[in-house]
């Protein structure tokens, strides 16, 4: 099986690229994650049969090409299962087929990894697997509410962490050729924001915009809105722990 990773431009806070992935397989190729159609990409697709496309979720950073690839390869549209209507929404293609936790779509093997996405889903293959936005080399993932999901994060990167890949292939930045070290730190950062979250909240701080000053020590000019999506992610965490009370409407917060 070999693996081609072709970084396309895109409008993303990650860093501007997302990694488009071509795997090829005796039986064809599998294009994941066609952001938007370039050059390269092109190159690449038309130097290959390619049988399946697919994304790890549905962000418009990762699906822009779908359409595009998918009519003129005449190749077989995957999605996640329950999240049909979703992923047609946002490529404007109905998928041909569905895959869940477990399934093997050609020689890749389907993981559930909701968190960043609730539809989020990462590709295993002998070589390492294909993550999405899962991971990242350096600096975080975003997990903001409304879509993003701290608990389901972290058991995802529990879950990545106990498969132990020999490598991961993310949605944004280089390949992680160190995919122990790479999720412990994303999880202890996750730990670290949390802990602090929590004592500003016991502190005193009662709302989302006074615990977001409180617990972040750096400018966030261009961001603060993600920060506070971030911050409303940890803060319902905390609230299904018991560890806080968040009002849903208000935003209103406090210790439990």
């Amino acid at each position: 099986m070999n693996l081609r990773r072709v970084p396309v431009p895109t409008e993303t806070t990650a860093g501007g690229e997302t990694n488009a992935y071509l795997v090829d397989e005796p039986a064809g190729s599998f294009l994941v994650d066609p952001a938007a159609r370039t050059e390269a990409l092109d190159a690449a697709v038309a130097a290959r049969t390619v049988e399946r496309i697919a994304v790890t979720h549905t962000h418009p950073d990762h699906v822009g090409a779908v359409a595009d690839y998918a009519a003129e390869t005449g190749a077989t549209v995957w999605a996640r299962r329950g999240r049909e209507t979703r992923f047609e929404a946002v490529t404007g293609v109905a998928p041909d087929r569905t895959f869940v936790e477990g399934d093997r779509v050609g020689g890749l093997t389907v993981l559930d990894t909701p968190g960043h996405a609730p539809d989020h889903v990462a590709f295993e293959a002998p070589d390492g697997i294909l993550a999405g936005d899962l991971v990242r080399a350096s600096g975080s993932v975003a997990v903001a509410h409304p879509e993003g999901d701290m608990r389901a994060y972290l058991v995802a990167l529990r879950r990545l962490l106990a498969r132990d890949p020999p490598r991961l292939y993310p949605g944004h930045g280089p390949v992680v050729d160190g995919p122990e070290a790479t999720i412990r730190r994303l999880y202890a950062h996750r730990l670290d924001r949390e802990r602090r979250i929590e004592a500003a909240v016991r502190s005193g701080a009662a709302s989302v915009e006074a615990v977001l000053d409180a617990a972040y020590d750096r400018d966030l000019s261009g961001v603060r809105d993600l920060a506070a999506g971030t911050v409303r992610a940890h803060l319902d965490k905390l609230a299904v722990e018991g560890r806080v009370w968040i009002d849903p409407e208000t935003g209103r917060v406090g210790p439990a």
